[in-house]
């Protein structure tokens, strides 16, 4: 067995990339128009700016809408993100960058839910995904 070169890995990548629903996804919504109801979170959770800083919302949301569309609990979740290059590309988490562990993305959804976006949100989305994959 040979020793892949850089582009045989380049072909690989971009193989998975024709195929992956994730990558797809990623190019037809527009992310960041989630950013200013996420931003509501943080001003009325964040009592103090001591401590770890925080998961971004937006990648945070996005985890919550892979757990959605996968169907899995908090603990797979984190798994799944640490394991799955295409959860990570989706995500854009690099293989050093740190990945929320399931309590922080419990703890997310609750101050989503507390918040009252937890439902504003994911009709957001579902109108949006409905509207991007009929329309193809």
């Amino acid at each position: 067995m040979s020793q892949p070169g850089f582009f045989d890995l380049d072909d690989r990548y971009r193989k998975l990339d024709e195929k992956d629903p994730l990558v797809h996804l990623n190019k037809l919504i527009f992310w960041e128009a989630f950013r200013p109801t996420l931003k509501e979170i943080r001003k009325s959770n964040r009592k103090s700016n001591a401590g770890r800083k925080a998961y971004d919302e937006l990648l945070m949301f996005k985890v919550l809408v892979l757990q959605h569309l996968y169907n899995v609990s908090d603990d797979q979740i984190e798994y799944q993100i640490r394991d799955r290059y295409s959860f990570c590309r989706f995500l854009g988490l690099t293989p050093s960058d740190k990945v929320p562990d399931a309590k922080t993305v419990w703890l997310f959804r609750e101050n989503l839910v507390k918040a009252g976006l937890m439902k504003r949100l994911f009709f957001t989305f579902g109108n949006l995904y409905k509207f991007v994959f009929l329309a193809r």
